[in-house]
């Protein structure tokens, strides 16, 4: 089949531009100390071959703590499990798991910064590993803060109808105050947290708060930021799901009939919005999904994801956009290659809040 996407102009120039790799030697692409730099804000080409960054596998730092316990939907009052525009035929979970991991760098009594992973536990053994790795690291612009690693596991199934699909491909705040009033609060309080780290406590400062998913998680780290900048800033998209996958009879169609599409086209709401204090990592693969689609239906993850880097490069955001070749849609060896890197870039310049 005949692709019918077009790049644009800008699009095809970085396309065509010598491959950048991260994290590992690529020969002439890493001549240009510029374009191999880890932290290059901007257009990325990586790919087609794929190595694990030395900093995601275990290399016998010290480890941190990790902790589990589950939330009933029933008790939640966000997401409770029972809403009207859910498919009866997709099944809805009775609880989520939530996974936290404490670095060993963590002090007790600090105010930590904290990530929220989507799709828990999803990539939490890398991001342990970076944890582990990088907190020690001798090299500034490689070092990590002692960040709390917060997966979270979504409601059940996928697309539309499902809740999964309603917690994060939904155009609104509530997955954000989901977050932010039920899922922080249970963190801070659990027991066992509470007996490890007697003080343990998270921070406000909404630079200190990043958001981690991919596909339809990658798009709610982007709604949770984009709606709810107070709170969480620091985001991290792969294979973002910036289509029309909004429940069709969701109350938030009205405003936003084209779903996550909205962000880029149709409203342009990020090219025609205020800017946002947010600081941007997206991520396409060469074949992710429904990459042949034409844009009427509105479902081509490239084609969406290369039109968001577009507009937020547009209206001058700190963002980093990812194209990997010979690739597909969340796929592990962009994980593995890639997110030490992404995780560095990230969180470059904070400092954590001491008080």
């Amino acid at each position: 089949m005949q692709n019918v996407y077009r790049f644009s102009l800008s699009s095809l120039a970085w396309m065509l531009a010598p491959v950048a790799f991260l994290g590992f030697a690529s020969g002439a692409a890493l001549a240009d100390d510029q374009a191999a730099s880890p932290l290059k804000n901007g257009r990325i080409v990586i790919g087609p071959e794929y190595e694990v960054a030395p900093e995601l596998k275990d290399q016998g730092a010290p480890k941190g703590k990790q902790f589990e316990f589950a939330m009933p939907l029933s008790e939640s009052k966000i997401f409770d499990g029972t809403d009207s525009t859910l498919d009866p035929r997709k099944d809805v979970r009775k609880e989520r798991k939530i996974v936290v991991y404490v670095p060993a760098a963590y002090q007790d009594g600090t105010a930590a910064p904290f990530l929220v992973m989507h799709d828990g536990p999803s990539r939490l053994n890398l991001v342990r590993n970076a944890l582990d790795n990088m907190t020690n690291s001798k090299d500034p612009n490689r070092r990590l803060p002692a960040f709390i690693a917060i997966a979270v596991q979504n409601g059940g199934n996928d697309s539309k109808g499902s809740q999964r699909g309603l917690e994060y491909d939904t155009m609104s705040d509530r997955l954000a105050r989901f977050i932010q009033l039920e899922v922080l609060p249970a963190v801070e309080s659990h027991p066992e947290i509470r007996a490890a780290y007697p003080n343990f406590k998270l921070t406000d400062d909404p630079w200190g708060r990043g958001v981690m998913g991919c596909s339809s998680g990658g798009a709610a780290a982007l709604t949770m930021g984009w709606f709810r900048p107070e709170w969480f800033r620091r985001l991290i998209t792969y294979s973002g799901t910036f289509v029309d996958q909004q429940d069709d009879d969701a109350p938030e169609e009205a405003e936003y009939p084209l779903g996550a599409w909205e962000y880029h086209s149709s409203m342009k709401l990020i090219e025609n919005s205020e800017k946002k204090p947010l600081r941007i990592f997206t991520h396409v693969a060469e074949n992710d999904n429904r990459a042949n689609d034409p844009e009427s239906t509105y479902h081509n993850w490239v084609m969406a994801n290369e039109r968001t880097a577009d507009a937020l490069e547009a209206k001058g955001y700190e963002y980093r956009y990812v194209f990997s070749k010979a690739t597909r849609h969340c796929d592990r060896k962009v994980f593995e290659a890639t997110l030490a890197d992404t995780l560095a870039w990230m969180w470059y310049g904070y400092e954590a809040d001491a008080k």
